[in-house]
């Protein structure tokens, strides 16, 4: 029940997120990184695309929806591809979910899979001001727990963009910033990565 209760939330791509599809060309292979429900599909359904989720309920829904598309089960800290096989990884409200101490081996498995100068697309919610709500368990200054969809003390990790900067230090940063949702709000940030090792 609480993957139909989180696709129900998520049943169309926000517009507000279309300008990340913009560069999207016919003949790229594509990964969706926590692809969930598919609801980003329609956006890059003319690329050679492979969604990829570790919630087998989701991909269920994702398939049911879109029987023809390849979504696999599988996990953002193993991912299961070759290396340097995808042209541009896009992450969607996924490295919040992920505790710091995977944070690495995220970006590892990204850098591995991504072609060289190859593109990620990545997004996390602003959760700076949820943090002041009186439902919020910290673990640390950055990590904290909710009440979120069903699951009690689900994990966040809070990121302001230079984390994500931080993080991501050996990728060529091209663009970054802010987009806002009626009351909430995400970053973003678009990476190449470059050719050092």
């Amino acid at each position: 029940m609480i993957a139909e209760r989180f696709s129900s939330a998520r049943k169309i791509a926000w517009p507000e997120f279309d300008f990340l599809f913009d560069d999207v060309k016919g003949n790229e292979k594509v990964l969706d990184l926590g692809c969930g429900n598919g609801r980003f599909y329609e956006k890059l359904s003319n690329t050679n695309y492979v969604g990829l989720d570790n919630s087998s309920r989701l991909i269920k829904i994702a398939k049911e929806k879109y029987p023809q598309v390849n979504f696999i089960i599988g996990s953002a800290l193993d991912i299961p591809f070759k290396n340097e096989n995808f042209d541009k990884i896009y992450a969607i409200a996924l490295l919040h979910h992920i505790p710091q101490e995977y944070h690495s081996k995220f970006l590892e498995e990204v850098k591995r899979v991504l072609k060289r100068e190859g593109i990620l697309y990545l997004t996390v919610w602003n959760l700076s001001e949820r943090k002041k709500k009186e439902d919020v368990k910290f673990i640390s200054e950055k990590e904290i727990l909710i009440n979120w969809h069903g699951i009690k003390n689900h994990y966040f990790y809070i990121f302001g963009l230079k984390d994500l900067e931080r993080l991501f230090k050996d990728f060529e940063i091209i663009d970054k910033g802010e987009i806002k949702i009626k009351k909430f709000s995400n970053y973003y940030i678009i990476l190449k990565k470059n050719e050092k090792k």
